[in-house]
């Protein structure tokens, strides 16, 4: 009997998705049509942001959001240094240098106090990156971000139907109400997927203007921005932009996951919940602490277990098929930014720290009852060292 394997995440594709596929592919359009600005539309409209751009990936949409903030060589860019490297690698493709500042310990979130650590006369940004779902402090982010004239840009990989309060009003993630841009991801374990893919929204119509060319070549037909026009035919490419587009298949994927989002994050939400329950009483797990009014979309439940222990818990959950993962090393300790940057061990202790002890479990919409179970008590097993 094949043994039963729960993997740490997943899509979940219907049968309205399948549809809305093979619908584009019998049409005129399979690339460069109708869908995208139809799913531009959903995302900017749930997020309550003005404008939204569709990419081909999160990586991609990162990448453009640090060309549209004008980030260049001899600028310095903060991030977090718990992240996936994508986060700190779109600030090196345009010339600037990262710089990590530590996590808060308790949310796992950039610490808005180190970030002012790190400020200094070539500091032109921050890239504050919402962990597994959880908000950063982005009043706080935001506030020194304008006394220091610095451009924001979220990271919302992990973030989008998150939410956070400020001053009495709930935030959407991606409603840049505390940033110039927001990224999101839709590969297939985040919240919605489109395959391949992600987003970037913001409230600025330059920027959004520079969004579009830049996702195209850096071209533009439009009438009012070119320097002539020698028929119907013409196009100039304005800037060093890239084919970073998204297909319309794609984006009709994407726009019947936007109908079923609420419902995906509703899920995810039971799920956290009933781990949080049950793991808060186990003394030998620790468990990301959520801020006051926030409200994570959970894309990951990470726990925390003893150092010594981790690695037996871990291949002791993957052999009971439970798919845990782990997310992630800190980024200043891959070798690329120890060659590139001189980074070493113990230069962020807590984020360290966090990922000696991490583990990322199951957690995605479409567990069954059963899955959950069996994940809660191979997990309990696994820390009491009944099992691995």
């Amino acid at each position: 009997m094949k043994k039963k394997i729960i993997p740490y995440g997943r899509q979940a594709i219907a049968e309205e998705e399948i549809g809305a596929v093979v619908d584009v592919l019998r049409s005129d359009w399979i690339t460069q049509g109708p869908r995208i600005a139809e799913f531009e539309r959903a995302v900017a409209d749930y997020c309550e942001a003005e404008y939204a751009v569709a990419v081909s990936s999160g990586t991609a949409a990162l990448h453009l959001a640090a060309i549209a903030a004008g980030f260049g060589p001899g600028d310095e860019v903060i991030t977090s240094p718990n992240t996936f490297v994508a986060s700190a690698n779109c600030v090196f493709y345009t010339g600037a240098k990262p710089v990590f500042a530590d996590i808060d310990p308790g949310t796992l979130c950039i610490d808005p106090l180190e970030i002012e650590e790190k400020l200094a006369s070539a500091t032109r940004g921050v890239i504050p990156v919402h962990f597994a779902g959880q908000p950063c402090d982005m009043p706080a982010i935001w506030k020194i971000a304008q006394e220091n004239n610095l451009t924001v840009i979220e990271d919302a990989a992990h973030a989008l139907g998150a939410s956070y309060r400020d001053q009495g009003k709930t935030c959407r993630v991606g409603s840049c109400a505390h940033s110039h841009m927001t990224t999101f991801s839709f590969h297939p374990v985040k919240h919605i997927t489109t395959g391949e893919g992600g987003a970037i929204t913001t409230n600025d119509p330059l920027i959004y203007e520079k969004l579009l060319q830049l996702r195209t070549h850096g071209i533009t037909k439009d009438p009012a921005l070119l320097s002539r026009v020698d028929g119907p035919w013409y196009y100039e490419m304005q800037d060093l932009g890239f084919n970073y587009r998204i297909t319309d298949f794609q984006c009709a994927i994407g726009l019947e996951q936007m109908k079923r989002l609420d419902g995906f994050v509703a899920r995810r939400r039971v799920i956290a919940q009933e781990y949080t329950e049950v793991f808060s009483g186990e003394g030998e797990i620790t468990l990301q602490r959520q801020r006051e009014g926030s409200e994570s979309s959970w894309h990951l439940f990470v726990i925390r277990v003893p150092t010594q222990k981790r690695l037996r818990i871990f291949n002791g959950l993957r052999e009971k098929g439970i798919g845990v993962q782990v997310h992630y090393i800190p980024v200043h300790l891959q070798p690329w930014y120890r060659k590139n940057l001189g980074c070493r061990e113990g230069d962020f202790p807590r984020a360290e720290e966090y990922y000696s002890g991490a583990v990322t479990i199951p957690l995605f919409p479409e567990m069954s009852r059963e899955d959950v179970e069996y994940v809660i008590e191979t997990v309990r097993e696994a820390v009491r060292g009944e099992i691995g």
